[in-house]
């Protein structure tokens, strides 16, 4: 029997997020679009599922007179990934 598959981190782009916030700790919005090639509304979309889950934090804050959104993966969220990690070996029979 295979462990499931977390489906929040199943999306081609919310796991490209959180790869990306693992390695980081944290990220402003527009180096993750870029990053992730995402355009800002889908990647507003899947920012704010990952957000609801709890799985990453999202500071919205000012750079003079500018917005700036910050995302933080946080410790439930570094837990997922790393379980979505450890399944994904189990299918591929990966025991490293």
């Amino acid at each position: 029997m295979f462990p499931t598959l977390d489906p929040l981190l199943h999306s081609e782009l919310r796991l490209a997020v959180m790869s990306l916030l693992i390695s980081t700790e944290e990220a402003e919005f527009p180096y993750i679009k870029e990053q992730t090639g995402a355009t800002a509304g889908n990647l507003s979309v899947q920012v704010d599922k990952l957000s609801a889950a709890g799985y990453i934090e999202v500071e919205k804050t000012f750079k003079g007179k500018k917005p700036c959104t910050i995302c933080r993966i946080t410790p439930t969220g570094q837990k997922a990934f790393e379980a979505y990690i450890q399944a994904l070996k189990a299918y591929l029979n990966i025991t490293k």
